[in-house]
């Protein structure tokens, strides 16, 4: 479906001041050729100016008359196929702008010609002809916009030349082209091609095929043929090989024409078309040869019934073109660093019959983007990246294109989000202008000029001198003859200039008015065409040296305002595009406020994509505040909208100047209908705003703990914003630390648990709350720490809390330091509610019950530490360097030693470090520890210090005896009586221990 609008793309215009007929015309960089369509062969220059004007820069002689001509950027030539004495000519013309210059001077050579040695410097000033001998006769030719390399069409096959620059001298380089590649395509008879970046496209009459060659490894043979499979298979509802038989088979039998049926295949698929294509590589050089493969892209064939105005036999395709977008400039964030950087983005192709045109994506993807259905036959049409510009008989038409939105989603594939968006490349395409004139034939286009030729009957130049219809100013340069009058000739070359992007962006956007109140879709249709005519803008690789950029960047920014202004006040399937559209136009939570109440609606209705912009908005971090005015009119639009939002809207860093008490009547009214925690707990924040403390006691005390600690993860953001990415604790916060402790920490609790806050921005929120220092550790922070062991179920964050409050509880001891507040839990709270925290050793606490003078100071820390490490959670290894600054601490370094040795299996060490200090303790260690595998320490390391040491005091020591008696009493049950005497000592003390080895022996029997 084709939209019609009433605009004005098209400005002034100016005739091109030509001496004799036109017959092929084409736009350089900044110039327009024009072939004479004469006796006289040759080629007349204009120089192209601001508004259209030309100014003639000369003109070169041709061969013969110019049949097709094409101009390269990249090079700066003009490739034209002349004929003469009924033979094809394919010629390149290279520093042309010297002949038009005045410059008589001409070298005529062929391609591959040796220019070393017949080139000097004294011959760089002129003019070359570069003749390219083919062995059939070119009938199309195509220049690469992207490198200047040079397509040929010819009966069967396609010839391609490279640009290449030869040094000729330090001061002398010389532009030549290399016969590179064939491909070979059986019977095709190329009506047009086109030619970019290695893609091509191909049509006959009634077909389009487009290649695109592929490097492949450098290994592989010179010629590579893309084989297609003979096996049958149905495409497009049953496609047969007789329907894809050999190209323009039309069989003409009892007057007859049978014709083939219309087939469309993309990507893979068009394989199956069964044109075989050959290549065969002519580069002279064998260093660094590029060998290449076919990969076919479409191909679509159309049958003569297939127009809507039915049978015609005129029916061909005409205006193949390949349409670049490029990555510079494509994002407004760019910078001019990018300018010159012209990486190819994503590419076009158009194709038109008759009365329907046809533009596909091939780039990443293969799909058609657009249809356009044209009122009357169309003549030609050309491309570019913000409109399609058609010639018919009488008119030239103007239709908008999807290439920026397609290109747009080729750069930011995530670009439909809610950070940004676009409009869809599905919008219906609309005619901006069908301007009337007499006779189109042909047009081109350059840059924001179109170049139309005009050939009027006689019956038109009678009706020429009429009074005209047409809006435009046909102004005449002032060197135009117009001496012969009653003999004006029946054609004209025009200049037609389109109105700048700015100017048109403003027509649409004026139009789009006329549809607010009435037609609501339309009024989205001309905005989003206004939005993607700036954005092809944007994308033109010339924007930063263009004069319009600041304008068209306010206009993007404006654009994207006024859609995301349709979205939020119209009732559409897509009200959630407001969002995107508003974040893209830079405007504020409070200009679009302003935006809205500046509606002279005395009753506003508040749509979903209003609603949908404000939620999503208010419940992210913004460093904005709105008035005390618009954060109580925001309340009022969400208590008539959507109530639920209330509690989560006020919680709004963006609310902070919000009334209170409007605030509690509001929540009232809707707790009345939905009660819930979080209504609860923001009526107690507002109490707290108000200074109300008995009603905020009266909310706080309306549930239990517990679920008011499951309320905060409804809404975090009445604990705690962020700002820059710094968490700052609210005064709800602030009011709990000193009355609620323990629900603040359950509550941070459960926030981390729900993944509403990390692990590091709880220690910044709790540093911040109780002002500490970076390097100080509040005792909130460690209660936190040690409910969050209790309660965590993310195994990957267990060893880092264990190393945390460890390293904590390590502090305190070794610098005498008491928690400033007391611990919201005991070391008895802990080991009866978690698994990491362990029951302390009964030799650990046998070695505390000594007087030792530090562990008076800490005993809480002490014995939580001792807990931690008589657990089995923590990794031994990963503290031991914690612990360090304890490793002297008296009986606390012994336990704390002791017990990282045994986590490590050093028993021996244990012992021997236990006997030293407390031979008592060693037994009591040895029976809780030396089991299983480690019991053979007890007759092996045990028995034999407890004897050596007993000897060695040689007094009587209770404690060694009493140690040796208990170790002879686990050996002699637990060992053979053979293995037991082993051991003994023979120094002759064996006697001493008889009566012991008896009891223990007689032990051993009964049992």
């Amino acid at each position: 479906m084709v939209q019609l609008y009433n605009l004005h793309p098209f400005g002034s215009q100016r005739v091109v001041p030509c001496k004799q007929e036109p017959a092929q015309f084409c736009c350089g960089h900044d110039v327009l050729f024009v072939a004479s369509a004469a006796a006289s062969c040759g080629v007349e220059v204009f120089a192209v100016r601001r508004e259209g004007r030309c100014e003639p820069l000369g003109s070169f002689a041709t061969l013969g008359p110019v049949l097709r001509m094409a101009h390269s950027r990249a090079g700066d030539y003009l490739v034209t196929i002349e004929e003469k004495s009924k033979a094809t000519f394919l010629r390149a013309y290279v520093n042309w702008r010297f002949m038009s210059a005045g410059s008589s001077r001409v070298c005529v050579r062929m391609v591959g010609h040796k220019m070393e040695e017949s080139y000097t410097e004294t011959l760089k000033d002129q003019m070359s002809i570069v003749e390219m001998a083919l062995s059939d006769p070119p009938l199309c030719i195509s220049c690469c916009p992207v490198n200047g390399d040079l397509l040929v069409g010819c009966k069967n096959k396609l010839v391609m030349f490279r640009l290449k620059y030869l040094v000729i001298s330090q001061n002398l380089r010389v532009l030549d082209f290399e016969r590179s590649l064939i491909l070979h395509i059986d019977n095709f008879i190329p009506a047009e091609v086109a030619f970019c970046a290695r893609h091509i496209a191909i049509t006959t009459e009634l077909d389009v095929l487009i290649l695109k060659l592929v490097q492949q490894n450098a290994d592989r043979g010179e010629q590579c043929t893309y084989q297609v499979s003979t096996i049958e298979k149905p495409v497009d509802g049953g496609i047969k090989d007789e329907d894809l038989a050999a190209h323009s088979l039309q069989l003409e039998l009892d007057e007859f024409v049978i014709c083939q049926k219309p087939v469309e295949l993309l990507g893979e698929e068009s394989k199956l078309c069964k044109i075989p294509v050959t290549l065969e590589s002519t580069e002279l050089s064998t260093e660094d040869k590029k060998h290449f493969e076919v990969q076919y892209l479409l191909f679509r064939r159309f049958t003569p019934d297939q127009s809507p105005f039915g049978f015609c036999e005129e029916t061909k395709l005409h205006s193949v073109q390949f349409l670049p977008v490029y990555q510079t400039g494509s994002s407004v964030t760019a910078n001019e660093e990018t300018e010159n950087k012209r990486e190819l983005l994503s590419l076009f192709c158009f194709f038109s019959l008759p009365h329907v045109g046809y533009l596909y994506s091939v780039g990443k993807l293969v799909e058609l983007i657009s249809t356009y259905q044209y009122s009357e036959k169309s003549e030609q049409a050309v491309l570019t990246p913000q409109f399609l510009h058609v010639i018919t008989s009488e008119s030239l038409q103007c239709f908008t294109v999807r290439c920026s939105a397609a290109a747009a989603r080729d750069e930011d594939p995530y670009i439909d989000t809610t950070v940004k968006a676009c409009p869809p490349v599905t919008l219906d395409v609309c005619t901006l202008r069908m301007q009337l004139f007499i006779g189109p034939r042909a047009i081109c286009h350059y840059k924001n000029h179109i170049i139309l030729l005009t050939k009027a009957d006689t019956e038109d130049i009678t009706e020429r001198r009429k009074p005209s219809r047409r809006m435009l100013s046909r102004k005449a340069d002032s060197n135009k003859s117009r001496t012969n009058s009653e003999s004006e000739p029946g054609w004209n070359l025009y200049i037609i200039n389109t109105v700048s992007t700015i100017q048109l962006y403003r027509e649409m956007v004026d139009y789009s008015r006329t549809y607010e109140n009435v037609r609501t879709e339309s009024c989205i249709h001309l905005l989003s065409e206004a939005h993607l005519l700036v954005r092809a803008a944007i994308m033109d690789p010339s924007f930063f040296k263009s004069d319009e950029k600041e304008e068209l960047l306010r206009a993007f920014r404006e654009s994207c305002a006024l859609l995301g202004d349709c979205y939020s006040r119209f009732d559409t399937k897509d009200y959630h595009l407001a969002l995107p559209y508003y974040r893209m136009s830079g405007l504020s939570v409070t200009e679009v406020l302003e935006r809205r109440a500046s509606e002279s609606d005395e009753i506003q209705t508040y749509e979903r994509g209003f609603i949908f912009y404000l939620t999503h908005s208010l419940n992210e971090e913004l460093n904005e505040e709105l008035s005390k005015e618009l954060a109580d009119k925001v309340l009022q639009i969400f208590y008539l909208a959507d109530p639920v939002q209330l509690p989560h809207i006020i919680c709004s860093p963006c609310m902070k100047n919000v009334c209170p008490l409007t605030a509690v009547k509001y929540l009232r009214k809707v707790e009345d209908i939905m009660p819930s925690v979080v209504l609860t707990l923001t009526k107690a924040f507002m109490a707290l705003k108000m200074g109300d403390l008995m009603m905020y006691e009266c909310e706080m005390n309306s549930h239990k703990e517990t679920m008011l600690a499951c309320g905060f993860v409804g809404q975090p953001k009445l604990l705690r914003e962020c700002k820059e990415g710094i968490v700052i604790p609210t005064e709800f916060a602030v009011h709990l630390k000193a009355m609620q402790p323990g629900l603040l920490v359950a509550a941070t609790v459960a926030l981390h648990e729900n993944s509403k806050i990390e692990l590091e921005e709880a220690d910044m929120f709790f540093k911040m709350l109780c002002n500490n220092g970076e390097d100080t550790v509040p005792q909130l922070l460690v209660d936190f720490w040690e409910a969050l062991l209790v309660a965590c179920s993310q195994e990957e964050v267990l060893p880092e809390l264990l190393l945390r409050v460890t390293h904590q509880y390590v502090w305190r001891i070794s610098k005498k330091q008491l928690p400033e507040t007391k611990p919201l839990k005991t070391t008895e709270d802990l080991i009866n509610s978690c698994d990491h925290f362990g029951f302390i050793f009964p030799w650990v606490t046998f070695i505390m019950s000594m007087e030792s003078p530090l562990g008076k100071d800490c005993p809480e820390d002490i014995s939580k530490l001792q807990s931690v490490l008589c657990g089995q959670s923590i990794d031994i290894t990963a503290a031991l360097p914690i612990l360090e600054p304890l490793a002297d601490a008296g009986n606390v370094g012994l336990t704390i030693r002791v017990l990282c040795s045994t986590r490590l299996g050093k028993y021996e060490e244990s012992i021997d470090q236990l006997l030293r200090q407390y031979p008592a303790a060693a037994v009591l260690y040895a029976q809780h520890e030396l089991k299983g595998d480690s019991q053979a320490v007890w007759w092996n390391k045990l028995l034999p210090e407890l004897c050596e040491r007993a000897r060695l005091t040689r007094s009587d020591c209770p404690v060694l005896i009493s140690s040796l008696k208990e170790t002879l009493s686990v050996v002699a049950t637990e060992l053979e009586l053979r293995d037991f005497l082993s051991l003994l000592p023979e120094d002759g003390t064996a006697a001493f221990f008889l009566p012991h080895l008896l009891h223990c022996s007689q032990r051993k029997l009964l049992r």
